[in-house]
């Protein structure tokens, strides 16, 4: 199996074109035409990390937080990620990172989080803007079905918890076919009007190319019509953050107890309790003090997230209770995601977790 083949499977779960403008998620080191020898999941693909996936035989370490953010301009081994790079290098090392367009798929780093608290009911926080399409395309009646059934294939036509939706529309279309036209329909120089349906579909905006592709494949004429438009509507799969519900309420003492114990934390910086029961759940891996004003919009009585500086606790305003459980520590369930993922898709294939803690932040309690 070839480095690829990993990659191809990874940007289905989490499209490249989802993250954020600030990141750098996507293949660091190495080649995609690669034979794949194993694949070793972490959270941060440091030297630790490499050098133990070169000892246990895998040449593509899949990781979180990408090893380069920003531009490298020498790599001399004078830091960290030089000396990461260049291990990787100099023993074939594939780096991939799936960063934050994994933040921003509803079954991504925030489910994770959810499945361990037993979120139900859940949602976007922040649904991320211009990532829905619509198509517009015009068919002969008999072929409608068969173009229709080919763009649901290639990712057209959900809607929430919906597949396959169109809105069809009978009409007629008119053309005359010049002399170099070879013409599904109608003679050479004669104008021609055909019975046609209008199928209207939106898509995600990352999947543009392939339903294009399929639409022109599966459409009979040797000119496909066609119109797409963004849309203002927000796609209610993809975003920042998430919010749920608890099973039933709890007290805010006791839902501080099951988050000390779900990350595994010897302690949580908070902020004072409101007095009230627990029932609606705000939460985002990793840094997510951006996202303070939304979870209060929601009316969570509990924020969880990590990174909050000193100055942010004050915007819960007394309105509900902001929980920095550490960076690592809200995204370390991310590695098991990851796994699952993979073992699901190549079930007899070397996939395998890291036995380095890669967290910087020590206690001492």
């Amino acid at each position: 199996m070839k480095v690829s083949s990993v990659i191809e499977y990874l940007e289905e779960v989490a499209a490249p074109a989802l993250q954020e403008s600030y990141d750098n998620a996507g293949l660091i080191t190495g080649s995609p035409e690669w034979q794949c020898t194993g694949i070793l999941i972490s959270l941060d693909a440091t030297l630790e990390v490499i050098e133990e996936a070169n000892n246990r035989n895998c040449n593509l370490v899949v990781s979180h937080h990408p090893i380069v953010f920003s531009g490298l301009k020498k790599i001399t081994g004078r830091n960290y990620v030089e000396k990461a790079i260049i291990y990787a290098i100099k023993n074939d090392i594939a780096l991939y990172a799936i960063h934050t367009n994994l933040d921003n798929v509803q079954h991504g780093v925030n489910a994770a989080i959810a499945d361990k608290l037993g979120l139900i009911n859940r949602s976007i926080l922040l649904p991320k803007t211009g990532t829905l399409k619509k198509l517009f395309t015009f068919v002969p009646e008999l072929h409608a079905e068969k173009v229709r059934n080919a763009v649901f294939e290639a990712g057209a036509g959900t809607i929430s918890n919906y597949s396959e939706c169109s809105f069809n529309t009978a009409g007629k279309g008119t053309f005359k076919a010049n002399d170099a036209a070879k013409p599904f329909i109608g003679a050479i120089g004669e104008s021609h009007q055909e019975d046609e349906i209008r199928i209207e579909v939106i898509f995600p905006a990352y999947y543009e190319r392939r339903i294009i592709d399929a639409l022109r494949i599966a459409h009979p004429y040797e000119e496909v019509a066609y119109d797409i438009v963004f849309l203002a509507n927000n796609h209610p799969g993809i975003g920042s953050g998430l919010v749920g519900e608890l099973p039933k309420p709890m007290a805010e003492k006791d839902f501080l107890k099951q988050i000390k114990e779900v990350f595994q934390v010897p302690a949580i910086k908070h902020t004072a309790l409101t007095g009230r029961e627990v029932k609606k759940v705000a939460l985002c891996g990793g840094a997510g003090s951006f996202l303070i004003s939304n979870a209060l919009g929601e009316k969570a009585e509990f924020y969880i997230t990590s990174d909050i500086k000193y100055h942010e606790f004050f915007d819960a305003n007394n309105q509900m209770v902001l929980a920095d459980v550490g960076h690592y520590e809200s995204e370390q369930f991310t590695i098991d995601l990851l796994h699952g993922f993979l073992q699901q898709k190549f079930p007899n294939f070397a996939t395998l977790k890291t036995n380095v803690v890669t967290n910087p932040v020590n206690y001492y309690l």
